[in-house]
């Protein structure tokens, strides 16, 4: 959309045109069956058409390109291209031309202009040309603001400039969901699931180039968007990774803390930020686009001030014999403590072992292993419940149910009578 000062007689005539793709030749295809009236005409005039397709000329997408005939949509993360052109209309030598090239949106203006250096002098029939290239960062209201001063062979100097208006769209939409996780067993700290919903708004298809994350410093990621094969990934997307209009695709992600941060679960535990998402596509005939979200937060897990995690517990037991499992205390706080242990039974799990056992001072970040033994009076899938920590230091007591599920069979009963 352009928008014009007041009229004014000037020397010079500014054109300004966006630089984009071509788009491929549509037609509104008529056919009829031989036994109607026009017989083969329709067909015939169809095959005498350089626009269609040989041998399929009843499709509705032709063998030419058009040129846009306006600005057209453009997409945050697109770059936008633009000719501007000053041409001397007049019979007289125009002196000190500059064209100056602005872009105004809600946040900033930006300079785009190539060069700020006048042209000494434009010949009549000449014209000075220039194309601006701006990556677009925002969505919302865009006006590109031309200028154009110059000085007459009288010494008069004119001025004047012209605005295009237009809009940016939001081509994706992002949605992230963030899954806490025991990584394994001999770990501390947790793994971070991350699950990428990413939907094509646009009106045209999407070939998904790239989609990544980049991770904070603390962490390292894997991809999960690959089927393992003998030779190499496959993408769980298939080959050819479009997305159609208004179509979702979720993309996961796996974090890791680094081995530096892995054991200090003090600082790991309250750490939100994630990294960001890279996203790169291309659109109709090859048109590069590219986002990058801001940083993922997270909710951090509440581990409170002590963490008890399972490092070893066998898959099944027998029942009414005893077992070992393997605990680690972890001290999230930034204090140290003194802790107490305590094992209360329950109606299906009994703890082997004397109640009250003192632990010792845990400093901050740090972190003890703790054998245990216990047996479980009833058959099936049992929780393991029960524990108690005390700090005598603030006499806090911290208790811990459901701290794992173990599966009890009784040996004679899978025995052939």
């Amino acid at each position: 959309m352009e928008v014009n000062q007041a009229k004014q007689e000037h020397l010079l005539a500014l054109k300004v045109m966006r630089l984009t793709k071509p788009t491929l030749f549509t037609n509104m295809p008529v056919t009829c069956e031989d036994r109607d009236l026009p017989g083969d005409l329709f067909s015939r005039l169809m095959k005498e058409d350089p626009s269609t397709i040989k041998g399929a000329e009843a499709l509705m997408l032709g063998e030419m390109l058009t040129l846009p005939q306006n600005f057209g949509n453009i997409f945050l993360g697109e770059t936008f291209s633009s000719y501007i052109s000053v041409h001397n209309d007049s019979s007289q030598v125009v002196k000190d031309i500059l064209v100056k090239a602005d872009l105004q949106t809600s946040s900033q203006r930006l300079n785009l202009s190539a060069s700020n250096n006048a042209v000494t002098e434009l010949k009549p029939e000449s014209c000075v040309d220039d194309v601006i290239h701006h990556e677009v960062k925002e969505i919302g209201t865009h006006i590109l603001v031309c200028a154009v001063s110059y000085t007459t062979q009288a010494g008069e100097k004119l001025y004047f400039r012209k605005f295009f208006k237009f809009q940016v769209l939001k081509p994706l939409d992002v949605k992230t969901k963030f899954y806490n996780a025991e990584s394994d067993l001999s770990s501390v700290t947790d793994e971070v699931f991350l699950e990428a919903q990413i939907q094509n708004i646009t009106t045209s298809s999407m070939f998904m180039e790239k989609v990544s994350l980049e991770p904070s410093m603390m962490y390292s990621v894997a991809e999960l968007n690959t089927v393992e094969t003998e030779d190499e990934g496959t993408s769980t997307f298939g080959k050819m990774s479009y997305l159609q209009p208004m179509d979702t695709r979720q993309y996961l992600y796996c974090l890791k803390p680094k081995p530096e941060f892995a054991e200090k679960a003090g600082i790991i535990k309250g750490v939100t930020v994630i990294g960001k998402l890279d996203i790169v596509w291309k659109t109709n005939l090859g048109e590069r686009g590219r986002l990058q979200t801001s940083q993922l937060q997270r909710m951090a897990p509440g581990y409170g001030d002590v963490r008890l995690s399972l490092e070893m517990i066998p898959d099944t037991v027998n029942l009414e014999e005893p077992f070992d499992i393997t605990c680690k205390i972890t001290n999230c706080s930034e204090r140290t403590m003194d802790l107490v242990l305590e094992m209360c039974n329950t109606c299906s799990i009994h703890w082997c072992g004397v109640s009250g056992r003192q632990l010792g001072k845990v400093s901050p970040s740090a972190s003890l292993a703790l054998p245990l033994k216990l047996l479980s009076s009833v058959q099936g899938l049992q929780s393991i419940s029960g524990l108690r920590l005390t700090d005598t230091f603030l006499k806090r007591t911290y208790e811990y149910d459901d701290v794992a599920q173990v599966c009890v069979v009784c040996p004679y009963m899978s025995r052939e009578s």
